[in-house]
């Protein structure tokens, strides 16, 4: 017996199949690209949502030499909140919001004038932003009548390919948290009277299911496409950072996890309901009823070195394809000559704006210290430990609240593979921190969560006793005194410029729209 995992992220979608014992029996990826067609907008083409899904599934299977039969169960999960808008008869309207979207500025300042900021907090223990789905549908009702008419329902992207394998529009607990405003956090629905506030009927959302539920079966029509048999079992799904830690062992109260994936973040699980105003917090997987997790969120984390290396490094990508030399391994090479600090170098990174704690949606990327004796070396290096200064934002914050933290922080998915990077992190938090061995990330979790709804497996603790830790590190008092000595002009330096974004903002709408 076998289940399949398929997780989409913001570069790209993954799927693999693994065995009752954890084994994983093959593993296939495949890129699609990110759309920019206005500043702050930040798409897909949801067409290729489902191309991409019927390719690796089939590859998957293929690698893995299975019969399709003896796949009993399959799970997707996603990078959230992204918004896939369907029409009656499934199809996408327009293309997909993924998680670096920022143009609903106008929304968000609708609901803090008509709402307020602490009613939305009180309901949704999340705060007020542009990210989340219903904030975009009010954008899509503003700014598109007509395609506004048409949708049926509002997806994420999980959602969608659920909706493809199975023919029922869904959503998981984890999932739902991402909508925003109107979602009932603790009490798992959506408040009716701030949806009609809002003027978003609550016909176009899908329904609503624990993660651990199943939520349909593989359809004729998506056996046909996918390779999978007819009447698979499809669990409701989860977001992809919860199934990553989830594949790597996440699974007690106060574990704490970290992704270096296109965003940066780390997840703390808990079950008590104390929520932090400045950080993103929704359903775990474990126990989508009564446990959460805390997730401080950079919002372009491994994407600014995806973003370096299309950018900058073209001769390294040609060479790749001749010589199969990873231009990523090149890049941490030349970062690595680099010392802490990188000599004088300091980097704001964001591209798309930024979540915790600043929560700025006119905040974009800027490099301060730029000299001539500077390199791509010192630029790459400056942007790993810019995440790092990012990310431990956060997590100092959270230091003060008390909350129960489990250490050494397991190191993931995406860039967390670099051992310089690693490094840095490990340096600049000033606690240990180790690498989960299996590379297969968020999908592998995914099986697992196939396997708890389908009751192949009684809960998740087969994740903790299939993971194992490598590499680990201890941090160095010396380094960590230079990166808070940065750190601290680090947050001098927003503050010197974040009224400038916004100039910057409005000369942008002037001049480039």
């Amino acid at each position: 017996m076998y289940l399949l995992g398929t997780d989409y992220g913001t570069g790209g979608a993954k799927a693999t199949i693994i065995d009752t014992k954890g084994t994983v029996l093959s593993y296939a990826f495949e890129e699609y690209p990110i759309l920019t067609p206005h500043p702050g907008w930040s798409e897909h083409d949801p067409h290729l949502y489902w191309q991409v899904a019927c390719r690796i599934i089939g590859k998957a299977i293929a690698e893995a030499g299975v019969n399709a039969r003896d796949i009993k169960g399959v799970a997707v999960s996603s990078a959230l909140p992204s918004l896939v808008l369907v029409d009656a008869s499934g199809n996408p309207i327009n293309n997909a919001y993924n998680l670096m979207d920022k143009r609903a500025t106008g929304e968000v300042q609708w609901i803090k004038d008509n709402v307020g900021e602490e009613r939305i907090f009180e309901i949704s223990k999340n705060r007020l932003d542009d990210h989340p789905a219903l904030v975009n549908l009010m954008w899509e009702k503003a700014h598109r009548r007509q395609d506004f008419a048409r949708i049926d329902k509002a997806l994420t992207i999980d959602g969608f390919i659920t909706l493809k394998l199975t023919g029922r529009a869904t959503c998981h607990y984890s999932g739902a948290a991402f909508y925003g405003v109107a979602y009932d956090l603790l009490r798992r629905k959506f408040d009716k009277d701030l949806m009609e506030r809002i003027g978003i009927s609550p016909d176009v959302l899908p329904d609503l299911y624990r993660c651990e539920q199943i939520a349909g079966e593989v359809t004729a029509a998506a056996a046909e496409a996918t390779g999978l048999a007819a009447g698979t079992p499809v669990a409701a799904g989860q977001v992809d950072c919860n199934a990553g830690w989830i594949g790597a062992g996440a699974i007690e109260e106060g574990d704490i996890q970290m992704n270096l994936g296109t965003c940066g973040n780390f997840g703390i699980v808990h079950r008590d309901t104390e929520f932090h105003r400045s950080m993103i917090a929704f359903a775990y997987t474990t126990d989508s009823e009564n446990t959460y997790i805390t997730v401080p969120t950079t919002t372009t984390g491994g994407q600014l070195i995806r973003y370096m290396r299309d950018n900058f490094y073209p001769l390294e990508l040609t060479r790749e394809k001749q010589t199969g030399v990873d231009t990523y391994d090149l890049i941490n090479q030349e970062a690595q000559a680099v010392p802490p600090g990188s000599e004088g170098l300091l980097v704001l990174p964001y591209l798309m704006g930024e979540r915790t704690p600043i929560w700025d949606v006119y905040a974009r990327g800027t490099i301060f210290g730029l000299s001539i004796n500077h390199t791509r070396g010192h630029v790459i290096r400056a942007m790993m430990e810019s995440v790092a200064y990012a990310l431990y934002d956060s997590f100092d914050l959270i230091k003060q609240t008390g909350r129960k933290i489990n250490t050494p922080i397991v190191l993931n998915e995406g860039g967390a593979k670099s051992p310089l990077w690693r490094r840095v992190i490990t340096d600049v938090f000033d606690v240990p921190t180790v690498l989960v061995k299996r590379r297969t990330g968020a999908p592998y979790g995914d099986a697992i969560l196939a396997g708890v709804a389908t009751g192949l497996f009684k809960d998740f603790s087969v994740a903790r006793q299939w993971t194992e830790y490598i590499e680990p590190m201890a941090p160095d008092p010396t380094r960590h005194e230079i990166y808070m000595a940065y750190f601290a002009l680090y947050k001098r330096l927003y503050g010197h410029v974040r009224d400038d974004y916004r100039t910057l903002a409005s000369l942008r709408e002037k001049y480039h729209r």
